[in-house]
């Protein structure tokens, strides 16, 4: 075990150029190819939904459950003030969370903690598994991290540096997808249940303003992200 721990917490050799340039091509194709955005997109999902549970956390209230749907919607439950700062960041945080996520993710793979990042994402993934309460939340969450596991444990440094910049990748760019995906949705199907539209009910802020204000913290992080690795 004691081996284990050591080789979690030692760093390892930033994969070469190509690799990481090879990773973000890939990356964004997943984002912009549609076939394989419809697979991928469930990872985003866990992210959001993780988003949430996080800060309902961190705000004081009572998280009760997360579902996880095989369309990539989702849904968080916690227990706490129905108004006040708490709930609308909790709200807030679902569409930021992504994008978040692969920034911290950066940090990480600035520092060369490839096997250190890895196994975080296996233990926030067991953490969150706890709290899913459908069948094809256990499977979605699992099937992620059996992903996450096989590589981390089974494959080469040089592997799994490939594959960790790949997913943070991925985290920083899929997260602008979803904004634009919401707001075409909100003008083809209005619902009153969408993250956009509850910050509206708890701010009397307009939801586009709150579909704008995604899309631009999203933007933005998307560019620091980029430019960190890449200058």
């Amino acid at each position: 075990m004691g081996d284990v721990w050591r080789e979690v917490l030692s760093t390892q050799e930033e994969p070469e150029r190509w690799i990481v340039l090879g990773a973000a091509v890939l990356a964004l194709a997943a984002v912009l190819f549609t076939p394989v955005w419809r697979v991928a997109r469930n990872v985003v999902t866990i992210a959001h939904e993780g988003g949430h549970a996080l800060v309902a956390l961190l705000s004081g209230r009572r998280l009760t459950g997360i579902r996880l749907h095989s369309d990539t919607s989702g849904v968080t439950v916690s227990r706490g003030r129905p108004t006040g700062p708490g709930m609308v960041l909790t709200v807030f945080a679902g569409y930021v969370a992504p994008s978040l996520i692969g920034l911290l993710g950066i940090v990480m793979l600035m520092s060369d903690r490839i096997t250190a990042l890895l196994w975080l994402s296996l233990a926030v993934l067991a953490a969150m598994l706890l709290m899913i309460r459908n069948i094809y939340g256990v499977v979605s969450v699992v099937a992620t991290g059996a992903a996450v596991f096989l590589v981390s444990w089974f494959t080469p440094s040089e592997v799994q540096g490939a594959f960790a910049y790949l997913f943070i990748w991925f985290l920083l760019f899929a997260g602008v997808r979803p904004v634009f995906e919401l707001q075409s949705q909100r003008r083809r199907r209005p619902s009153p249940q969408s993250d956009a539209d509850q910050l509206a009910r708890l701010t009397g802020v307009p939801g586009t303003l709150w579909v704008g204000v995604f899309a631009l913290v999203n933007l933005a992080v998307t560019a620091l992200g980029v430019w960190l690795l890449l200058f």
